[in-house]
């Protein structure tokens, strides 16, 4: 059904009589339940890959302190946060808009926060992030700020956070080594080849994904996962590959990564949930207040561009919104969604956001919240199953990431490159987050150099005084070393 046909029917639909219809606006939207249960399973399926895919990416950063998060405990909390959150979003806006952990935020976190402080003072960072998105939202301030960033700088931002993200993929499936040399500083798998068997694994899982995706196989990001991880665990059934590093210090190059591929002792258990509440404030006070308030700043400008396009761009696809963009419950669906950051600090899941994966629910005939209850639902199924994650290589994973980063830098298409002006800002973005390894630098320079281009090319009136805002607090972000040392 084309957007256009959704909103006719939708328009010219009659008041369903249940009360379930009516709460939902099942028939109003043009839509059956049948259709809101179909979508619904339809996104879990395809939004599944997240409970795998965020421990991995949580449990592979080390904090200031030398501490981890568990593999099991990360994806336990992973699926009753998305579970609570997709329902709660589901019942207040009642539109079809699935959560889950951000991958852009928990990359973030695991790569580039916890080195400077611990586990819980990063969600409690993350907390404080949501609590400023709520706020935003509540006032009106988050769509004011969202209008006075310019389209191509919003978009530059998902490429950059795309780059970034399948560079960690490549990085952490072998594909991509350090050489140890000064120039070049990477090189391709181990001298140049691809010579250990998870790094073949990672080149075949990342096609087959593809390939699956490309044919437009519902579920084929899972599908991909699934698929490799079974083949990981006959090959290391056959050979006994065993891990890249060893308990006693040993070093194996060819060597699994992050997790070796065995069947678990048991399927079902009963969720590890200890990691609700483990949330510390403590890191103005061990890395600077300076320091942690960029932290922030940081945080809200990923989880907040992010959300609001996403929403956006699924409201269209589904034909809620209107000509200007708008959608039912938009100030509530901001609200909301702030609150899944804030849930997402608290059970140490990292901020949970709206998933564009959503669409592939709505493609299905999702139109309301109660696709998300059956979501949501799923999801807190998925608790009980944990023991099934950690058979999951970061070899396997890291094909996901890459995939999930091409089609994030998909969106550049909608940025017009002929202008210079606005060329050298969104290529400074695009390109320095991953070659930093920091989506904050990335930003920053985005902001800095389109403020000081644009302006002085003649084109100071159009850019927007709170954007001038944005782009000093990113000088004093990359200044912030020489401040300090001067304050301190």
């Amino acid at each position: 059904m084309s957007t256009a046909q959704a909103s006719d029917t939708a328009a010219s639909a009659p008041e369903g009589r249940g009360p379930l219809d009516r709460f939902f606006e099942i028939t109003k939207r043009g839509s059956t339940p049948g259709s809101e249960v179909r979508g619904g399973i339809v996104t879990f399926v395809t939004m599944a890959y997240i409970v795998i895919l965020n421990p991995i990416i949580l449990s592979g950063g080390v904090d200031v302190d030398g501490n981890s998060l568990g593999f099991g405990q990360v994806a336990a909390v992973t699926a009753l946060t998305a579970g609570v959150m997709t329902i709660l979003f589901g019942l207040v806006t009642r539109l079809p808009f699935a959560f889950a952990a951000g991958l852009g935020i928990n990359s973030f976190l695991a790569v580039s926060v916890v080195g400077q402080v611990t586990w819980p003072e990063a969600m409690g960072l993350v907390v404080i992030n949501g609590l400023i998105i709520v706020l935003l939202a509540a006032t009106g301030l988050r769509r004011m700020i969202f209008d006075a960033v310019p389209l191509a700088l919003k978009t530059a931002i998902t490429v950059g956070i795309g780059l970034f993200i399948a560079f960690i993929g490549f990085v952490d499936s072998g594909f991509v080594t350090a050489t140890g040399a000064s120039s070049p500083p990477v090189g391709l798998g181990v001298e140049g080849s691809i010579a250990t068997v998870p790094a073949l694994l990672f080149v075949l899982t990342l096609l087959l994904t593809g390939v699956l995706m490309a044919r437009k196989v519902k579920a084929g990001l899972l599908i991909g996962l699934v698929t490799g991880t079974v083949a990981s665990v006959v090959v290391e059934a056959i050979w006994n590959i065993g891990p890249r590093f060893g308990a006693d210090g040993t070093e194996n190059p060819g060597g699994w990564g992050l997790t070796v591929p065995e069947l678990p002792s048991q399927i079902v258990s009963l969720p590890d949930l200890s990691l609700i509440g483990q949330v510390s404030f403590g890191s103005f006070e061990r890395i600077g207040v300076l320091a942690a308030t960029m932290l922030v700043f940081t945080l809200v400008f990923t989880n907040f561009f992010d959300a609001m396009g996403t929403m956006t761009g699924l409201s269209r696809e589904a034909g809620l919104a209107d000509a200007k963009g708008d959608f039912p419950r938009l100030r509530s669906a901001l609200i909301v969604e702030g609150v899944g950051a804030v849930a997402g600090g608290v059970t140490s899941s990292s901020s949970n956001t709206v998933f564009i994966e959503s669409g592939s629910g709505i493609g299905e005939g999702a139109r309301t919240g109660l696709a998300n209850v059956v979501t949501g639902a799923l999801f807190l199924l998925a608790m009980f199953f944990t023991p099934l994650t950690t058979i999951v290589p970061s070899e396997i994973a890291a094909a996901a990431l890459v995939i999930v980063g091409a089609l994030m830098m998909a969106q550049i298409r909608h940025i017009d490159l002929t202008d210079l002006s606005a060329l050298i800002p969104v290529f400074l973005t695009v390109t320095v987050m991953p070659l930093t390894y920091s989506i904050a630098n990335g930003i920053g320079a985005g902001f800095v150099s389109w403020v000081v281009i644009r302006s002085l090319s003649g084109k100071a009136r159009e850019i927007s005084p709170l954007l001038w805002i944005v782009a000093a607090g990113f000088v004093v972000f990359f200044a912030r070393g020489p401040i300090e040392a001067a304050l301190g």
